[in-house]
């Protein structure tokens, strides 16, 4: 797999873990010492992620999907960034709603042949209401 195919997976696999409540799995693809970037605060570190998307996640919520789009990647070496854009699609009374969207920002690095996120810097500009 090229090293762009498989930074795609790593964003896809991100969705995955965040819409399941799957916190440390989440914070698994972020290095040691990533930062996680949200309108809501930073986590710093994999349990420092966790702890911040714990923080986020409370009370019940509507079943989820994050969806990503336009990637743009760019490689150099064993680092890359990459921008898309993301928007949240979630049941509701009325039925399916937008919840929220935005853009991602990422820095990334290849540690051991596999790539994580480095720092992940999430912009929130679509609010649902």
């Amino acid at each position: 797999m090229s090293d762009k195919d498989e930074i795609r997976e790593l964003l896809a696999r991100y969705c995955f873990a965040l819409d399941a409540d799957r916190f440390e799995e989440m914070a698994a693809l972020f290095t040691q010492d990533g930062v996680w970037e949200t309108a809501f605060g930073t986590g710093t570190g994999r349990a420092g992620i966790v702890a911040q998307a714990r923080s986020i996640a409370t009370g019940e919520r509507p079943r989820r999907v994050h969806l990503t789009t336009n990637i743009v990647i760019d490689l150099d070496g064993d680092t890359a960034t990459a921008r898309s854009n993301w928007a949240l699609v979630q049941n509701s009374p009325a039925g399916p709603v937008i919840g929220s969207g935005g853009a991602y920002a990422d820095r990334l690095a290849k540690v051991e042949g596999r790539w994580f996120f480095k720092h992940r810097t999430i912009e929130r500009y679509i609010k649902a209401g």
